[in-house]
């Protein structure tokens, strides 16, 4: 990265480096520690809360609606048993409704035998029994009473005029007519929908009518009695519609806990798919975990992807449960989306499993992927907890619960899979160690030998794989996997085409532009009709009401809070003004459907003055007045005027308009907050207030909402981008992208037909951080690339990512077609929403991002000069954090046995890394161990413990000055990596700093090649260091190649003249410690064991240089002895075809360089980490 990596970075992947190391090295510890963990957890369960009711969920938690009702119920309480008026409710309390339509073609409900099947459905409804807690009654037993009649549907009373109105004889009047018979005052608007009229406001024709009943809610006992009644009238009214008794009319009917009901049926209508998604899931991490290699191949570990997510979201949501958070249906959406995470996590590990090196011990394999892996599913799991935690602020009830279950379960699923899944992991590669089939378990031939012994083709397709320790670097047994050489060859080829990259940034204009258009396409609020299932009985009655019931639909009531002096009249021309204002605005019908106690007061008063003979100047009079003559019990307006304790003042007061044409839930939102700044811009203290307020006021806060979590969630997910990816222009492009994709996914919502509400508004917040999931893991695999060139990186980034990104999305959105089958709005909405944002998260990150990184990225001068010729050669070392020295082409590297990490097939080191070597631990023998090297021997580990010993004593004599302390560093670097006693290990081809296995041979070309490009240096300084040139040269003399290029040692090894000084203190050290036993091995000891390489096949460097020090001084006294040594040859000791071939130590001890031949000047002096002539 251009400006290095964070601490952040360096912490996580330490961290996760030590984690995989211990879950190597334990597995068994951390599978079954997580599985009495969700053991434990699930019992949580029994203390399951379920909640449906639907204002509860949905309705905004402190909305004004609340408000409103509180101060409603505050002077006017319903009362449900005695003063019962539909008109003046606060809450929808407890009802049955039926919408009745013809069914014979005749579209006019004023027939005769019309009215005899309604009559005949009211009797069924009337005398349907109910039984509750051993009571049994009816309608006439429960109904909800004015004075001491049931509510009834007097409409049904025209039966008794349909002769007349049949005949002509008797005209309807809209709105209201007295029934001259029954002399029944009936308001044609609360029962006829959709009416046609005259000019004159007669009825011409009433295409659907609406009965209503409502029974007793006082009580929680009342309220429990008349739910069971629902059940009833659902029941008896469902029957009669569907057996066919009816000839005339249609039914469709409604009852308070219908929505309640739908929700419970969204939550059993999903149960059924969570099975065959598991298994579909399943399948599917299976199949595209597997290999054409047997062993390398991982259908298992996908497979425990999913159940790493499984047990991590149950453990979770008992752990939620166990802390009294309530359930909701809308919760078990989160399963899907938590396999979908966790399932990407499997991805990304298995791809950085795949990236380490197979020779590597299964120690190191884990630390180093779960290092690689430690940045992109912490980014992952971070996001979504933030994007979650967000929605817990929401002022939604349904948001709240649901983003906290997520929360549990992000937090469970990162956990999970670091522990759980990554031991599942360190098995799978214990077996790929020993070469075991991946599904059969049984040990198999790597490919490159099956050729070689002309295995069958089912065996090579079937059985084959792994690598051959005896040649694990041939590329048959090293191929890489198919489609990720496919995103790095084809694709990255694509994206970095210049004609591509327009292609690319013009389709995403085009994407941003439907993205604007539907924005302003979008509808606000969610549905009643939406919270029901699409075969539901309650859609056909929601179609009903839309349809015949939008002219009148709301009663709505405007209170007056707080005494005043109703006898003043400034008050009543202040209330008068007010209602005359809220008459006057579209949303109100005119004044014949206002009912106003005052201003019918007044008019009483003006035409019945001379009568009455009255006066009402002063509070006192006019109180009594309207008590007498205006508020007697059986007038419905004695429930408008509530009166202090002693009844000397009014305290509160209210009137009823009428809303008219509300068209849809945008319109609704207009009439509630008109309306609202009417009341509050009134001097009296007012407020307007309706049962459905409550749930209208989703409408205003919705889109507040959404875009302040949007902008606070696009805010943090760049603060976490940058500080996980310390580059601010890398963050920059990952909220751009964060803020492109919530603008996708809000504008195509809409024109997918999902509205804005509370349930998209889960998705929206939930969107915030899978948007950044695969943004975030590409800008990272980008920016920490050492590539100059930015198509390098481009291809770095697609090799590394491009497959786990694209098995991701395609889990995630396989892992939600179950929501698609659920028939339900709320799931329907969650695949559409999740759907979008994995889709263009997807193209995003492997198109759109890598195009914008690589013009306005790290390097992207070189794509705007045309500089970019995408070599993969041109590494920027200033990216290492580690910062190894920078080598010179063709030279020898030689490490510290410190870096020495005991594998199979090699001496391997980590980079310099100061991680401990694996082979010199203990191994824990009991639960959890990982059984490898389990079997060593007892002579073995003695062996060891002296070894140890000698250097901790040896340690402690060096550390008595920091001369010893140089000399004995010094004769470390000289010898102790090739002549140590580590067995066969030793005379293995040793790995330079990066990782590279080189043989002697290969070794010798390289020295070779840098001693012809010193021939060609003139000019150059002799080092501090040119009494190197005698020494070595004199070792050198001794050697002679083979026909391979190998160096054979034909005269022993030379000492150190630190080694002499520090020999007489180590004399009674044991034998195979330090150098003494190489020298040892130099005079005379016992060849190594059988099987190790013949030290004459090696090619040492010198070892020390005591015999030097015997044949002359180390550091001349002058300068003319300097000179005569310089001019001393040495080729009386060699062959004259021998080739003065030999090598300088640098100050660095690490490398070796070739002089320029015979009379070549002082090679370069070596600097660490760079050099210099």
């Amino acid at each position: 990265m251009t400006c290095g990596i964070s601490c952040v970075d360096k912490t996580l992947n330490k961290s996760f480096y030590h984690l995989g190391v211990c879950i190597a090295k334990h597995p068994g510890y951390f599978i079954i520690i997580p599985v009495l963990l969700t053991l434990l957890c699930i019992t949580g369960y029994q203390q399951l809360k379920y909640q449906i009711d639907p204002e509860y969920l949905f309705s905004p938690i402190a909305g004004e609606g609340k408000t409103e009702r509180a101060i409603v119920e505050q002077y006017f309480k319903v009362n449900y048993t005695h003063r019962f008026n539909v008109g003046r409710i606060t809450r929808p309390g407890r009802f049955g409704r039926v919408i009745v339509i013809t069914k014979d073609g005749d579209d006019n409900m004023i027939r005769r035998e019309v009215f005899q099947e309604l009559r005949q459905l009211d009797d069924i409804i009337q005398n349907a029994t109910t039984t509750y807690d051993g009571d049994t009654y009816t309608y006439k037993d429960n109904c909800a009473r004015w004075e001491s009649e049931c509510f009834e549907n007097d409409i049904l009373n025209l039966d008794a005029l349909m002769d007349d109105i049949e005949a002509g004889q008797l005209n309807l009047t809209f709105p209201f007519m007295f029934n001259p018979v029954t002399w029944d005052a009936h308001l044609f608007p609360v029962f006829f929908g959709g009416t046609k009229l005259t000019e004159d406001n007669l009825v011409i024709s009433v295409p659907a009518i609406q009965l209503v009943y409502f029974v007793t809610a006082d009580t929680k006992r009342q309220d429990a009695k008349g739910a069971e009644w629902e059940e009833t009238f659902l029941k008896v009214v469902g029957e009669a519609e569907d057996s066919g008794r009816f000839k005339h009319i249609s039914v469709s009917y409604f009852a308070s806990r219908t929505l309640d009901h739908e929700l419970e049926k969204n939550t059993k209508t999903v149960v059924p798919y969570f099975s065959s998604t598991f298994l579909l899931m399943g399948l599917f991490s299976v199949i595209t975990c597997m290999m054409g290699d047997a062993v390398r191949s991982k259908p298992f570990l996908g497979l425990m992807g999913n159940v790493s997510a499984i047990m991590a979201t149950l453990a979770a949501f008992g752990l939620a449960m166990y802390c009294g958070i309530e359930f909701i249906g809308i919760n078990l959406a989160a399963p899907f989306l938590m396999i979908g995470i966790g399932i990407d996590d499997t991805f990304v590990m298995l791809a950085g499993w795949r990236r380490t090196k197979s020779k590597m011990p299964v120690p190191e394999r884990m630390g180093h992927m779960m290092s690689e892996a430690a940045v992109s599913i912490t980014i992952t799991s971070v996001t979504d907890f933030i994007s979650f935690l967000i929605g817990i602020i929401s002022p939604f009830r349904s948001v709240r619960i649901f983003c906290t279950y997520s929360v549990f379960a992000v937090c469970f699923t990162f956990l999970w899979h670091i522990t759980f899944f990554a031991a599942c992991m360190a098995i799978s590669g214990y077996r790929e160690r020993r070469n075991l089939h991946s599904i059969f378990g049984c040990r198999v031939q790597p490919m490159s030998v099956a050729i070689k012994e002309k295995r069958n083709f089912l065996y090579k397709a079937v059985m084959a794989g792994g690598i051959d320790p005896k040649d694990p670097d041939n590329p048959v047994d090293n191929k890489d996997h198919m489609l990720m050489a496919f995103f790095k060859d084809n694709l990255a080829a694509v994206i970095n085409n210049k004609w591509c990259k327009i292609i690319i940034i013009l389709a995403f204009a085009t994407y941003l532009a439907g993205a604007c258009y539907g924005i302003t396409q979008i509808k606000e609020g969610l549905e009643r009709r939406k919270l029901s299932r699409e075969d539901s009985y309650s859609v056909e009655f929601f179609d009903r009401e839309d349809d015949y019931y939008r002219e009148f639909p709301y009663r709505m009531q405007v209170i007056i809070a707080g005494p005043l002096n109703y006898s003043d009249p400034i008050v009543q021309e202040q209330v008068e003004n007010l209602t005359s204002t809220l008459e006057h605005t579209s949303y109100v019908t005119s004044r014949r459907y206002t009912e106003s106690w005052l201003r019918s007061f007044l008019s009483f008063l003006e035409r019945n003055n001379e009568l009455l003979n009255v006066t009402v100047d002063d509070e006192q009079t006019f109180i009594e007045a309207v008590k007498e003559h205006w508020l007697f019990p059986g007038n419905p307006f004695s429930l408008d005027v509530r009166f202090n304790d002693d009844e000397t003042q009014i305290i509160a007061s209210r009137f009823l308009i009428q809303a008219v044409n509300i068209t849809d839930t945008n319109h609704e939102k207009e009439m509630v907050r008109d309306l609202r700044k009417i009341c509050k811009d009134s001097p009296l203290n007012a407020s307007i207030f309706h049962p459905y307020f409550v749930f209208f006021d989703q409408f205003e806060l919705v889109r507040p909402v959404s875009l302040q979590a949007m902008v606070i969630g696009a805010v943090i997910m760049m603060i976490i981008s940058f500080i996980f990816i310390p580059n601010i222009l890398c963050s920059l492009w990952v909220a751009f992208s964060v803020i492109s994709i919530e603008l996708g996914v809000a504008g195509y919502m809409a024109l997918w037909d999902v509205n804005l509400d509370s349930i998209s508004m889960i998705n929206l917040i939930m969107c915030i951080g899978f948007s950044v999931d695969f943004t975030a893991h590409i800008c990272y695999t980008y920016m920490s690339s050492k590539k100059r060139n930015p198509k390098a990186r481009v291809r770095e980034a697609l090799h590394s990512l491009g497959l786990p990104i694209v098995q991701g999305s395609s889990s995630t959105i396989l892992g939600i077609v179950a929501l698609l089958l659920a028939q339900s709005y709320i799931f329907l909405v969650f695949f559409k929403m999740v759907f979008l944002v994995i889709f263009f998260g997807a193209m995003h990150g492997l198109f759109l991002l890598p195009v914008l990184l690589s013009l306005f990225g790290p390097g992207s001068c070189l794509t705007w000069t045309g500089r970019d010729d995408g070599s993969e050669d041109d590494v920027d070392d200033s990216l290492d954090e580690r910062q190894q020295e920078k080598p010179f082409s063709q030279s020898y590297y030689m490490q510290y046995p410190t870096m020495g990490i005991n594998g199979p097939y090699s001496s391997k080191g980590f980079l310099g890394a100061p991680y401990k070597a694996y082979g010199v631990d203990e191994k824990d023998l009991g639960l959890g161990t990982s059984g490898e090297d389990s079997s060593e021997s007892s002579s073995s580990r003695s062996q060891r413990r002296h070894q140890q010993a000698a250097a901790a004593e040896e340690e402690a004599v060096i550390r008595e000055s920091p001369r010893r302390r140089y000399e004995e560093g010094w004769r470390r670097s000289s010898y102790q990596n090739i002549y140590g006693a580590q067995g066969a290990n030793q005379f293995q081809a040793q790995p330079d700093l990066y990782g590279q296995q080189v043989s002697a041979a290969e070794w010798r070309q390289r020295l070779d090649a840098h001693e012809q490009q010193q021939r060609h240096r003139q000019g150059q300084r002799r080092g501090p260091y040119e009494n190197y040139h005698l020494d070595m040269e004199m070792d050198m003399q001794r050697a002679r190649r083979n026909s391979h290029g190998d160096v054979i040692d034909l005269h022993g090894t030379p000492n150190s003249s630190a080694d002499e000084r520090l020999r007489r203190p180590r004399e009674q050290l044991s034998a195979g410690s330090g150098d003494d036993s190489s020298y040892g091995q130099q005079h005379g000891t016992p060849p190594p064991a059988s099987g190790s390489v013949p030290p004459a096949k090696r090619y040492h460097r010198r070892r020390s240089s005591e015999d030097s020090t015997t044949r002359h001084q180390r550091w001349p006294a002058n300068i003319e002895e300097r000179r005569a040594r310089r001019t001393h040859s040495p080729a009386q000791h060699r062959p004259e075809t021998a080739t003065p071939s030999f090598a300088y130590r640098s100050s660095s001890h690490h490398n070796l360089y070739q002089p320029n031949g015979k009379g070549s000047k002082q090679p370069p002096t070596y600097q660490y980490g760079d050099y210099y002539h």
